[in-house]
């Protein structure tokens, strides 16, 4: 019988996953974020749907925090350092200041609004203060959209750094209502605690990290696929256990690696992109069986008013403040207010005081995940309209598929990256072997009007044409200084 059981269960997350990424594909040509159908389908499964009862906070709570290690390492994993920097003194603000004005203008509302206690109040606001690394990265890459000037980067730095800010400030608020007696300021030591151990063990152990990778003398190469997953395992726990922000020390060690060369890095980031993504969908998919649509109604009028003031008030007086200082047109201040997209961290944050027995939780809950539908419905599936609209959107030109990778190995410096022709270029209508390129630089293809070719010194190269070269850095600036550059 036990067997069966587990079997059943197997056979429900399978068929679970694979209903949900079809619909997600579904929903994408419909511009329907695939995170909101995600919740939508662990919701018809749950207790009002089909009947999968799921009722186990604490474990949606584990799940949910194990995603959220493997989405904030696979998200700094992909941050461009060299484009991030320029950002960071915005990003902290806005990881910073911006959670704590959205806190406390959601704080103010609730209390004289709705009568909730200040303590009450400045829970709901601290676990919806912090937009969703999980809900920003993946909403960006269903749009395949491009933002100009430093919106990219900022809303990705944002996402990343301001989840352990609302993580401490919802388990600090959590310990003012467990004893009163203690003040506001009795939770700041601990917060100096958490923010310094989470950034020295994430720059120290992610730094142990790459020497590892790059060390270690694995017999085959899936196994460096177990030991990235085990190294993430480890700086995300070690950190907390030691007291220290394990979402902040896994941020940081994904940016050190990612911005780094080690072993196999191409095989191993897609490998953690496959893995993000299967904690996205699990967590949502958990989440959304955790809830019952017959008990949002009661609060669906007061929850609406919640996510309306903070799409529409708390957000952007949050970024426009922490942004005050910064040299930022005011379209593209705008457009990272809109971009506030709450996902799973706020629903995951809304078990702790379920957890806790907190007086009022359940309400808290039923709001805070109507907060989250609300969120991905009207900002999730307007991102595109609104960058047009102020003028930011930034088009992201569609790249081919080639039939080959290219895995560097050891301390190889060289690259295959995809190239260009522009009209107007030395290259339009030129010959390659007539182009004098470096002799360590190998054109391998071209695609041109959907087909590869197969280079020869005498191809003649066409503008828009699509080039494949592997070389190194110095090589590849030439290079693209002959493809890219108008005579």
């Amino acid at each position: 019988m036990g067997e069966v059981h587990a079997e059943a269960y197997l056979l429900a997350a399978g068929v679970l996953l694979i209903i949900s990424l079809v619909v997600s594909r579904l929903g994408g040509r419909l511009g329907i974020p695939g995170l909101l159908l995600f919740l939508g389908v662990g919701m018809l499964f749950g207790n009002d749907g089909l009947g999968i009862q799921f009722q186990d906070y604490g474990l949606a709570q584990a799940v949910g925090t194990v995603a959220l290690c493997f989405i904030l390492f696979q998200g700094g994993l992909d941050t461009n350092w060299a484009k991030t920097k320029p950002v960071v003194k915005r990003g902290l603000s806005l990881a910073t200041v911006g959670v704590l004005v959205t806190a406390g203008v959601m704080a103010a509302f609730t209390h004289y609004a709705f009568g909730f206690s200040w303590l009450t109040a400045w829970l709901l606001g601290a676990i919806v203060s912090s937009t969703d690394a999980s809900a920003v990265f993946s909403v960006l890459k269903e749009r395949n959209l491009g933002l100009k000037g430093d919106i990219d980067p900022l809303l990705e730095f944002e996402s990343g750094g301001n989840d352990p800010m609302a993580v401490f400030l919802t388990v600090g608020i959590l310990e003012l209502i467990a004893h009163p007696e203690r003040g506001v300021l009795s939770i700041a030591p601990l917060f100096l605690e958490e923010m310094v151990l989470g950034a020295v063990f994430g720059l120290v152990l992610g730094r142990g990290a790459l020497w590892l990778l790059n060390r270690v003398q694995l017999q085959f190469e899936g196994l460096y696929s177990v030991l990235t997953l085990a190294l993430a395992l480890t700086i995300f726990a070690g950190t907390a256990v030691a007291g220290g922000s394990g979402f902040l020390a896994i941020y940081i060690a994904g940016v050190i690696l990612g911005n780094a060369d080690f072993i196999h890095k191409r095989s191993l980031i897609n490998f953690h992109d496959g893995l993000s993504w299967l904690m996205q969908v699990g967590m949502f998919l958990t989440l959304g069986l955790l809830v019952s649509p017959s008990e949002l109604l009661p609060t669906a009028g007061l929850a609406l008013a919640c996510a309306l003031v903070l799409v529409f008030v708390a957000r952007p007086v949050s970024v426009y403040l922490g942004l005050a200082n910064a040299r930022m047109p005011l379209n593209e201040k705008s457009m990272v207010a809109w971009v506030g997209l709450r996902g799973a961290v706020p629903i995951v944050l809304a078990t702790f005081p379920l957890l806790a027995e907190v007086p009022q939780a359940q309400t808290l809950f039923n709001i805070v995940f109507f907060i989250v539908l609300t969120s991905v419905l009207l900002q999730g599936t307007t991102l595109t309209l609104v960058a047009r609209w102020l003028r930011v959107r930034e088009e992201i030109p569609a790249r081919a598929t080639y039939p080959i990778s290219y895995t560097p190995t050891g301390h190889n410096k060289n690259e295959m990256v995809e190239v260009e022709v522009m009209h107007g270029s030395r290259a339009d209508g030129a010959r390659i072997v007539d182009l004098h390129l470096p002799p360590e630089a190998l054109v391998i293809l071209i695609h041109r009007a959907g087909e590869f070719l197969i280079p020869k010194g005498a191809t003649e190269l066409l503008a828009g044409d699509s080039v494949l070269v592997l070389a190194g850095d110095e090589e590849l600036q030439e290079v693209r200084g002959t493809l890219g550059t108008s005579t």
